[in-house]
């Protein structure tokens, strides 16, 4: 396995590769001092070997499997190549030719792009993930890197690929937990068949209840889950942690635990929020603030009913007397000499009207065009704003969670320093409220309203700053909600500790971005098709289609059988016939396709799964790779 990159979510990649699947791994990494174009500057071989054998030793005492009679133990460290660009050389270096896989998981869109191209013209046969921000372009990438591989290799059949090109975004796998720890009721969607599958948290039921299972039950949340002194659960959690794939009995037994749910829900795909500026015309509210409203109001009311009461003491017909009062209201003439008193104090009555209209108009001109003329600048928090999120970095992460906040309807505040951030545009389009400055000086978390929000999330790729947003927000409000983006679960252990300690009443919560997203770029190199990942907590759960022929562990028995607790449960069966089937599960059905065959949800727990079936597994990142079944006999041998 080969694996392209310098950031946390390489070393994680690459220690998953070594300490969960047993597999032999190249990490090929920028040198010290690499040009722009390929990657940041990074230290380079020391610092790549010394960050690994960190992770590496973290996973071996979290998830690693134990090592089976007649298994051997996990390779050596990897072999760190260290280039100062990523190239046709350095692949045929890292020995692309004769790799089973390739991950390109640097940070840049146009880097992965590149070696992926040449990746696939040196050997068509290579699996290939990468690491694309761009959802549209990672679309079509799939499929051109697919029909290149047929047309290199003619032995190769497109539609029988063993997901030959995955494009996977950390953004999309991790932004849904990170929305999750700010507000209850998020829930995490998975695509399959054409189908939307909702995971979603539920609490725990009332005495007297009985919780609706769904599809599944997939996990037992943490016990300490909604309790301020409560740690959450991580790979290295008790019996008090989080349960991924429990069986009935230990659900039944579960009381006062919430759990996360499986439940089909639509064939459409959730709806966004719409732009305040979307549809054909802007609305009322977005050109006059609410004051002004109330003024032209007010004023329209009085002019009414003027026009009522000349009417009723003239005798003249209604229209007549509206007319005469807009005539006296925009000073046009007519005075009432001679008329009764009673048409002479109205005339007087409008025209004193008519003088409050001008400001009125020229008000109402001014912020129009000012609103107009500021539609791309940045939102300010508006006045009594109360029970929000205040969202601490603009970038790739930042961006995708702003997203799921403002599907759930979730009123969110922005602080980013960097003006330039690639979240800003997305801010803009959205009118989203932002502060710009460094949230570590004095007035920016004021400025977005810290003291009456409801939850921080501290998302910047910098632990230190992320810690000390989150100390500085405690001291403006000591029951804030808080959650942070922290890479090492010790550190996060550490924070969380010191923070309970120093806030007991408050809720603390802690995200990886790289541990959530690392199994699923993981799966996707081993060959099987990764429906999508779930984060529970600190942990992961994964959906893969898998083929039963072959696999010991599922041919010939029951779907009851093949359920192995906290390792992988079948949760559907794909009822297409095989000649028929799509080889990509993940992607919407067709217009006009039929849609009778396909995912069958609702197993019968006595049915036999036969050679020919295909199945779709959640499982945990120890029973994906229990599952795949790669372990090394010798060296040089076959896997």
């Amino acid at each position: 396995m080969i694996v392209c990159g310098d950031d946390t979510l390489a070393h994680r990649l690459a220690a998953e590769l070594r300490e969960v699947y047993r597999e032999r791994v190249t990490l090929v990494v920028p040198a010290a001092g690499a040009p722009r174009g390929s990657e940041p500057s990074s230290p380079g071989r020391a610092r790549a070997s010394a960050l690994f054998g960190r992770v590496s030793a973290a996973m071996t005492r979290a998830v690693a499997p134990p090592v089976a009679p007649g298994d051997t133990p996990p390779p050596d460290l990897p072999r760190v190549l260290e280039t100062p660009q990523l190239d046709e050389d350095v692949l045929l270096e890292a020995g692309v030719g004769d790799a089973a896989a390739l991950a390109l998981v640097h940070d840049d869109d146009e880097t992965n792009i590149r070696a992926a191209l040449a990746a696939r013209r040196l050997n068509p046969r290579l699996r290939l993930v990468i690491r694309l921000y761009n959802r549209k372009l990672g679309q079509h990438l799939e499929q051109l890197l697919d029909q290149a591989a047929a047309l290199a290799d003619p032995g190769i059949d497109p539609e029988k690929l063993d997901a030959s090109t995955t494009v996977l975004s950390d953004a999309d796998t991790a932004a849904p937990a990170l929305a999750a720890t700010a507000i209850a009721g998020t829930s995490k969607v998975v695509r399959a068949d054409g189908l939307l599958l909702r995971a979603v948290e539920r609490t725990p039921p009332a005495r007297g209840e009985v919780a609706d299972p769904g599809l599944c039950t997939l996990a037992l949340l943490s016990s300490t889950t909604n309790d301020p002194a409560g740690e959450e659960g991580s790979d290295r959690s008790g019996q008090d942690g989080p349960r991924l794939l429990p069986d009935d009995r230990s659900v039944a037994e579960a009381t006062g635990r919430g759990t996360v749910v499986l439940e089909a829900i639509s064939h459409t795909a959730p709806g966004r929020a719409p732009g305040p500026f979307s549809g054909r015309g802007a609305p009322l509210g977005q050109l006059f603030s609410r004051r002004l409203r109330w003024s032209l109001a007010g004023l329209g009311a009085a002019v009414v009913g003027l026009g009522v009461a000349t009417w009723l003491t003239t005798g003249d017909h209604p229209l007549h007397a509206m007319y005469l009062i807009l005539l006296d209201l925009f000073g046009m003439g007519d005075p009432a000499h001679g008329a009764d008193p009673d048409r002479q104090v109205l005339q007087l009555l409008t025209g004193f009207a008519g003088l409050l209209l001008l400001p009125l108009t020229v008000a109402a001109a001014l912020e129009a065009l000012g609103t107009f003329r500021t539609a791309s600048a940045l939102r300010r928090p508006p006045r009594g704003l109360s029970g929000h999120v205040v969202l601490l970095g603009l970038g790739k992460i930042g961006s995708r969670v702003l997203m799921q906040l403002r599907e759930l309807g979730i009123p969110v505040v922005c602080v980013e320093e960097d003006p330039e951030a690639r979240g800003i545009p997305l801010v803009r389009r959205l009118r989203v409220p932002t502060v710009l400055g460094d949230v570590t000086q004095e007035g920016v978390l004021e400025a977005a309203k810290i003291h009456r929000a409801h939850a921080l999330l501290a998302l910047t790729s910098v632990d230190t700053t992320n810690l000390e947003a989150a100390l500085y927000a405690r001291s403006a409000r000591p029951d804030l909600r808080v959650a942070l983006r922290i890479y090492d679960d010790e550190f996060a252990g550490a924070v969380y500790r010191s923070l309970r300690s120093a806030h007991p009443g408050a809720l603390t919560r802690s995200r990886s971005v790289s541990t959530l997203a690392a199994p699923a770029f993981a799966g996707a190199m081993m060959g099987r098709q990764i429906l999508g990942a779930i984060p529970v907590e600190r942990k992961v759960l994964l959906f893969a289609a898998l083929e039963v022929a072959g696999q010991s562990r599922l041919e010939g028995m029951t779907v009851a059988e093949a359920f192995r607790p906290g390792r992988w449960r079948v949760i559907a069966l794909d009822a297409t016939a095989p000649g028929d089937r799509r080889a990509d599960l993940a992607t919407a059905r067709r217009s006009g396709e039929d849609g009778a065959a396909g995912l069958v949800w609702d197993l019968h727990p006595g049915y036999v799964l036969r050679p020919e079936d295909r199945v779709v597994v959640a499982a945990t990142r120890r029973g994906l790779a229990e599952l795949l079944g790669r372990r090394h006999r010798t060296t040089g041998g076959q896997r």
